[in-house]
């Protein structure tokens, strides 16, 4: 059989054909990634566009509501607060919801008329507590679901790991509730006035200004409980922009770094700042443990630094609310959580981290026990909220 060779200009051109391919699929590659970006970029605004409108939906609707004025059964006081924001965080499963509409509160209460009674900068502070204090509850149904995909004996890890995280987030936010109350009622901290531009104001002005005109005859009850709504809606959004999370992006072919305190520690706030949540960040402990990645005993540095840059979204509404009270609120949260986590981490470590593992391992010995602990996470608010509401 004869082979036909070919010629010099039919290889030019197969050549020339080929050549011509590059450039049209890089130019696609090209295209293709502008527009991820462009609808990465869409989407990201629109969540930030809901999370701003509800902000100030709930402000509105909070300016009006009864069961919201001081003087309530539930915002009665500081301890009645503490209580609702605890228990609010345990129901919705987050507490970033719940500390945004702690901070609507504080700035409806600056726009009522003088001699009213006000929603106070304590009580603000006090049900910001309260949220972080819940926040991690979904940490220990994630870990019961968890443990049943477990094979036996990997069952107790996951709940040792949410237990740890409630115990550590509880040691955390209970001194640094004093260190901030202190920050709070002290002359030079009390006179910060630390907001965005006025330009800033002036835009979320020309933006929602039409909007809460229109609706601003609605019932307030309706107001405040459709900006919550619309709230929960905007946080789903922003995790659906940020960067996914998993245990494959955490560890690293050498983990050696993952069983000192101060890179755990850093880990911890970059997880929770990235994915704005301290609920996700937490949730990541489980298959790191699972799988061996990180020793429970190493987890406590983490936890605390996740629940220092939890507050970076809850800061970004103090600023959106254009209320220097909610912002001193929260910046007093950040600087008591991080002195007393640098504190405990530095000068006590072992002994916090011995005691909480005695602790965790008590509690996951039986299955009346962790009922016990899990029902306490829900009567201890109750409780709280009773008892401060009698005591007026």
């Amino acid at each position: 059989m004869n082979l036909i060779e070919p010629t010099t200009a039919d290889r030019s051109r197969s050549e020339s054909s080929a050549d011509s391919l590059i450039p049209s699929t890089t130019t696609e590659t090209r295209s293709l990634g502008v527009r991820r970006t462009l609808g990465w970029t869409v989407r990201l605004l629109f969540a930030l566009f809901l999370f701003v409108g509800a902000l100030q939906l709930m402000r509105v609707g909070a300016a009006s509501v009864d069961i919201l004025q001081t003087g309530g059964f539930l915002v009665r006081n500081a301890g009645s607060t503490l209580g609702l924001g605890w228990l609010g965080a345990l129901l919705v499963l987050s507490g970033s919801p719940i500390a945004a509409t702690s901070l609507t509160l504080v700035a409806a209460g600056e726009q009522v008329a003088d001699g009213a009674q006000r929603f106070t900068e304590m009580q603000g502070f006090s049900m910001l507590t309260g949220s972080r204090l819940g926040a991690a509850f979904v940490v220990l149904l994630t870990a019961v679901i968890y443990a049943f995909r477990s094979k036996n004996g990997g069952r107790k890890k996951p709940l040792s790991t949410a237990v740890m995280a409630l115990c550590t987030t509880a040691l955390i936010y209970v001194p640094s509730a004093m260190i901030g109350a202190l920050l709070l009622g002290w002359g030079p901290f009390a006179a910060l006035e630390l907001q965005f531009p006025a330009q800033f104001a002036d835009l979320i002005d020309v933006v929602y200004g039409p909007l809460i005109d229109r609706i601003d005859g609605w019932p307030s009850p309706l107001l405040f409980l459709g900006g919550l709504g619309v709230l929960l809606v905007s946080f789903k959004a922003i995790d659906s922009v940020l960067p996914p999370m998993d245990a494959a992006t955490v560890e690293g072919p050498r983990r050696d770094w993952l069983k000192r305190k101060w890179p755990m520690f850093g880990l911890g706030c970059l997880v929770a700042l990235v994915t704005m949540s301290v609920s996700v960040a937490l949730t990541l402990l489980m298959p790191l443990v699972a799988k061996g990645y990180v020793k429970r005993e190493h987890i406590l540095p983490y936890i605390m630094g996740a629940n220092i840059a939890t507050l970076g979204d809850t800061m970004l509404a103090a600023f959106a609310l254009d209320s220097p009270a909610t912002v001193r609120i929260v910046l007093a949260q950040v600087v008591a959580t991080t002195i007393v986590s640098v504190l405990i981490l530095t000068f006590f470590y072992p002994q916090v981290r011995s005691g909480i593992w005695r602790f965790q391992r008590q509690m996951i010995k039986s299955r009346t026990r962790l009922a016990g602990f899990t029902a306490a996470l829900f009567v201890t608010p109750i409780a709280i909220i009773a008892a401060s509401g009698l005591a007026g």
